[in-house]
């Protein structure tokens, strides 16, 4: 795998490069940039599979250099010093990043990762989604990167009715009446959404309260969705849920 490090900082691109040579990795390090022009360039010339792109540089942001490529055809790994809200939209739109200062295991991990998809997913489309992301704080304009064994959808957080707990994998239904079925738990997805409008109701049942259409009081209560699915309420999660229901 051929690796070009993108980082303004000498002593990040030289720690990073003596972390890679250490490692077992099959990897080549073609490169090293030190901002948008010289990546670009680095690009072009070595045409690499991969690259550690830092994001804020004296002349522009790695965005900025992604933009000005007329293709993209290699994986990318961020590494970045962005507060919560861009780390946000990096895991809604399925990109990997690791934070500054870079932590030895993960990047090794992310950069193995990377090796291991042999397949060139369609990294454009999940750029797409986190330019929408950082450019937007408007929960309902969230875009949500799905990945099943098949495709790679792009759908966002208003569209999503619920999420339901499936033996380690999670069901998406939403508002277009399709369900996509992921290989993340529904634990990652409450984490996720959190502050978006969404509540876990029971163990299974993860509900985007827009869509509720009745509580039903009986038989220890339930809720009945949009989507004419019942849903069971949990009794740990009653009082909050009640609390929440009320303020709306």
């Amino acid at each position: 795998m051929k690796i070009i490090i993108i980082d303004d900082e000498v002593r990040a691109r030289k720690s990073i490069a003596d972390l890679l040579k250490l490692s077992s990795l099959d990897i080549d390090i073609v490169a090293e940039a030190d901002g948008v022009k010289t990546g670009i360039e680095a690009i072009k010339k070595y045409k690499p599979d991969l690259i550690l792109l830092d994001i804020d540089m004296p002349d522009g942001t790695g965005f900025d250099l992604l933009k000005a490529m007329d293709y993209i055809n290699f994986k990318i790994i961020f590494i970045t010093a962005y507060e919560e809200f861009a780390v946000k939209a990096f895991e809604f739109s399925a990109i990997d990043y690791i934070l500054k200062p870079a932590d030895p295991k993960k990047l090794l991990e992310a950069i193995s990762k990377a090796q291991q998809i042999v397949e060139q997913e369609n990294i454009n489309l999940k750029l797409n989604a986190l330019f929408a992301n950082l450019d937007n704080v408007n929960p309902d304009s969230k875009k949500l990167v799905l990945k099943t064994a098949e495709k790679i959808y792009l759908i966002s957080t208003r569209d999503i009715i619920r999420c339901e707990s499936d033996m380690g994998y999670t069901q998406f239904f939403l508002a277009d009446g399709k369900n996509v079925l992921v290989s993340k738990n529904l634990k990652d997805y409450e984490v996720l959404l959190d502050g978006l409008g969404f509540f876990r109701i029971h163990q299974s049942h993860l509900i985007n309260l827009k869509y509720i259409d009745y509580y039903d009081k009986t038989e220890g209560g339930s809720v009945k969705m949009k989507d004419k699915s019942m849903l069971p309420l949990s009794r740990r999660k009653k009082e909050s849920f009640l609390k929440l229901i009320e303020m709306m």
